[in-house]
């Protein structure tokens, strides 16, 4: 099954990649994504608080990187290897906050493709 809109999400971060290459910080990566997403015409949350439920509390401090379209969770990382921790935390975010797609876009990847993970409950 196609999913459009994580194909231009996708589309979006491997352009950012083409331009920028492996090797920055995360947040200079997040940054130019958030320039090409409505380039695209994608709109987007950038740094969406999540609250997460532990028995009768709600815990503050979670913060989803972008959120597009209130559909997608988007979590970035730029770095050489991906810790499985990086797929909790999607997956976290996720059942926080009743979603069902999310991406996590790992920059540090040299080709951006096999720096991309489709996550989904």
């Amino acid at each position: 099954m196609s999913d459009q809109l994580t194909e231009k999400i996708i589309g979006a971060a491997i352009e950012v990649h083409r331009v920028l290459g492996p090797g920055l910080l995360e947040s200079v990566y997040e940054e130019a994504l958030c320039v090409e997403l409505p380039l695209r015409h994608l709109r987007f949350q950038r740094q969406v608080e999540v609250e997460v439920r532990y028995k009768e509390h709600i815990i503050k401090g979670q913060r989803i990187d972008l959120l597009i379209e209130n559909e997608v969770v988007v979590e970035l990382k730029a770095i050489a290897n991906l810790p499985h921790v990086a797929t909790a935390q999607t997956l976290s975010y996720l059942k926080a906050t009743g979603l069902r797609r999310g991406l996590l876009i790992n920059f540090g990847a040299s080709r951006l493709v096999d720096g991309i993970k489709r996550i989904s409950l």
